[in-house]
């Protein structure tokens, strides 16, 4: 079941996608704490603004180094357990957002991933009952300052401004996510070609290290780390990340008004902006 979060120009609403990523047939409610009712309405994806898929209630947990070619290839060893992150909710924009590089960040990179969103809230859950909290899989974009990255000697500003974690284009709940092709281009070139066969740690051990430490709510979403052939992109360029089984999530890139505030979002109702959420 694909689950997607649009706007016809009005407030966000949640639909159910056919196989052929086409059409849309609206339900009632947030599918995340309420049963899926259909309320009878239909909508074509063309006509309709496809809108990060979901906002999370409380953050982004985000993984590094769990591709072994990713590792050597930014002169890294593998870790010996899951390195993990913070990203905050307000970093998250839909399909088709701009990505918004700021005038103090220079050297920016991409990295298409697989995320992963809470279906329950839970803690200390075992490896082997992961799937219980899990709500379903969608295509991130873990946009990075790798100046800042470097400056700072932390990543929570390189990874976590405004728009710099594009989700979408919907949730898929059915899927098997033991080998997944994941490619990501830039303006139609292949950058990646990877497939999430070669995760170093696999989902379960991931939700299992993440939920020891902090609770879990639903709609937290968690980064699974990102395959070798990341580099740069820049103001003007178009990335697109395309995952097995779920579709493709594309950004452009632009740079920041000077006059503008951060991020440029007219704000959170759906109707322009990032669709991110403020406070």
């Amino acid at each position: 079941m694909r689950i997607c979060r649009f706007t016809a120009g009005d407030d966000p609403r949640f639909g159910l996608v056919d196989g052929a990523g086409e059409k849309i047939a609206e339900i009632s409610g947030d599918p995340l704490y309420t049963r899926i009712e259909l309320t009878g309405e239909t909508h074509l994806v063309e006509d309709v603004r496809l809108l990060a898929p979901v906002i999370p209630r409380s953050k982004v947990v985000a993984i590094g180094r769990n591709y072994a070619d990713h590792a050597r290839e930014m002169g890294n060893e593998l870790p010996d357990e899951p390195m993990m992150f913070f990203i905050p909710n307000t970093s998250v924009c839909g399909p088709g957002d701009p990505v918004v590089i700021p005038a103090f960040a220079r050297e920016i990179s991409y990295e298409g991933e697989l995320a992963v969103v809470i279906g329950r809230l839970c803690k200390d859950v075992r490896a082997e009952d992961a799937a219980s909290v899990v709500f379903g899989y969608t295509v991130a974009n873990d946009v990075t300052a790798r100046d800042l990255q470097r400056g700072d000697n932390q990543w929570a500003r390189a990874k976590g401004m405004d728009t710099f974690t594009p989700l979408g284009p919907w949730i898929e709940t059915d899927l098997d996510v033991a080998d997944l092709s994941i490619v990501t281009t830039v303006d139609g070139e292949v950058r990646q070609d990877g497939t999430t066969a070669d995760l170093h740690f696999g989902i379960g051990e991931l939700i299992a290290h993440a939920s020891a430490a902090f609770t879990l709510l639903p709609g937290d979403v968690l980064l699974t780390g990102t395959p070798a052939g990341v580099g740069p992109i820049t103001p003007g360029q178009r990335c697109e990340v395309t995952i097995e089984g779920i579709g493709v999530l594309a950004n452009p890139f632009v740079a920041a008004d000077p006059h503008e505030g951060s991020g440029g979002s007219e704000g959170s109702d759906g109707t322009g902006g990032s669709d991110t959420p403020r406070g």
